[in-house]
């Protein structure tokens, strides 16, 4: 067939079968691998968690790419991982690995020759084998320290040839080793953002309120006895869209928005009369320096605001910030 040419019979009805019926058979080959989570599984758990060097992952064709996943999920959740190339690993990237560390070899039939070349070098080395195959009989299995079983029924691939359902029980297999590793670990959220620091993840989950908040100095304040038309002015040269009203001791004692102005209209509130203390909502809600910038998200989104003020433990007024500093910070 020249991929150059259109097709000769294409079918929306079939593709959309097709597709449906590739989700199905993975979803089953997943689904299948719950049952074969044995002693194994635990074994090859506690193997990595003992052993003193890094796990080293390894694979041929399309069980090398999933390899190379594998080592990565692996790395980024508190295991020492890389991935080494079979071949490669003839040819001079032995030296590589040690006595001291894990290989996890993936090979569905469990007789890739370029893995099975390196196993007795790997072991010689005193280095321990965890086998990824679909088949236990295999000679990879054989030899392996842990056999994880990864074997489907069959694959998705209409000529039963391709690996597909394989591919994803294998990767599928991968995560639920790295999931209880990290969980061994004790491996958790700020764990996570150090490994991505460059990444949207890393800057939510390392971001913390002071980093983004505007300081005291540049939030308007006043105090409670301020005619209303003078908050609204220092409200609106703020350009954070509150004003906080504060006691002689510089604690935040209430708060008066945009949006509380509006309000105040809608209601006729005599603005030229009062003062703030008589408009303004009392005890606000307020956020820590230290607390993390997505908690401000998740309490502003909470509570439909569009801004919080910044508070000591002791109510002191340290700080606002507001929805577009966190979105400047690209925490949201």
């Amino acid at each position: 067939m020249n991929p150059n040419q259109p097709p000769a019979r294409f079918s929306p009805e079939r593709a959309l079968a097709l597709g449906r019926q590739t989700l199905a058979i993975e979803a089953a080959a997943v689904d299948a691998l719950k049952t074969r989570i044995n002693g194994e599984f635990s074994a090859a758990v506690e193997l990595i968690l003992n052993s003193q060097g890094r796990l080293i992952v390894s694979g041929m064709g399309k069980s090398g790419h999933v390899a190379r996943k594998i080592a990565a999920t692996m790395a980024s959740t508190g295991t020492p991982a890389y991935f080494v190339h079979p071949a490669e690993a003839s040819h001079g990237d032995l030296g590589m690995i040690t006595r001291h560390d894990i290989l996890l070899a993936l090979s569905n039939s469990g007789e890739s020759e370029e893995l099975l070349r390196i196993v007795p070098a790997v072991k010689r080395q005193g280095a321990r084998l965890i086998a990824m195959t679909g088949f236990a009989d295999s000679t990879l299995a054989r030899e392996a320290d842990v056999h994880l079983d990864a074997g489907v029924a069959q694959e998705a691939c209409p000529h039963n040839l391709a690996p597909t359902a394989s591919t994803t029980a294998a990767l599928a297999l991968g995560d639920a080793l790295a999931v209880a590793l990290l969980d061994a670990r004790g491996f958790g959220p700020e764990d996570f953002a150090r490994s991505h620091p460059g990444g949207s993840l890393g800057r939510r989950l390392l971001t913390h309120v002071r980093d983004v908040m505007r300081p005291a100095t540049q939030v308007p304040a006043v105090a409670p006895a301020t005619p209303i038309t003078d908050a609204i002015v220092a409200m609106s040269r703020g350009g954070l869209g509150l004003v906080a009203i504060t006691n002689p001791a510089g604690c935040a004692i209430g708060i008066f928005t945009d949006g509380d102005l509006r309000r105040a209209f809608e209601r006729r509130v005599d603005l030229q009369q009062g003062v703030i203390a008589d408009v303004m909502h009392p005890a606000p809600r307020t956020i820590g320096p230290d607390q993390l910038a997505v908690e401000a998200v998740e309490m502003m989104e909470r509570l439909r605001i569009n801004g919080l003020l910044v508070c000591a433990e002791d109510g002191q007024l340290i700080g606002a910030l507001n929805m577009h500093d966190l979105f400047t910070a690209k925490v949201i």
